[in-house]
């Protein structure tokens, strides 16, 4: 099983969009400050994640997800509407 998901900053109230094998892994190391796109935005706080059979089709979604590149959206997919 494949997720795509996406975190959110406490600190820089930044968005960032993945996939992985391991969702609960892959927060911790986000939150540990290995990943250089995501160090500075630690802590991070899983909003939504999504499920797939295959890492191609996780890859495919997580590449849609990423050409949106508005916040509106993305705050509409996981469920937060702005006024």
């Amino acid at each position: 099983m494949f997720s795509v998901y996406i975190l959110k900053s406490s600190v820089t109230d930044k968005y960032y969009i993945g996939q992985t094998s391991d969702i609960e892994r892959r927060l911790v190391y986000h939150n540990s400050g290995y990943s250089k796109s995501t160090k500075a935005g630690k802590p991070w706080r899983l909003m939504y994640s999504e499920s797939f059979d295959t890492r191609q089709q996780a890859m495919k979604r997580e590449a849609e997800l990423k050409k949106y590149k508005s916040r509106v959206v993305i705050e509409k997919i996981i469920g937060k509407h702005i006024d």
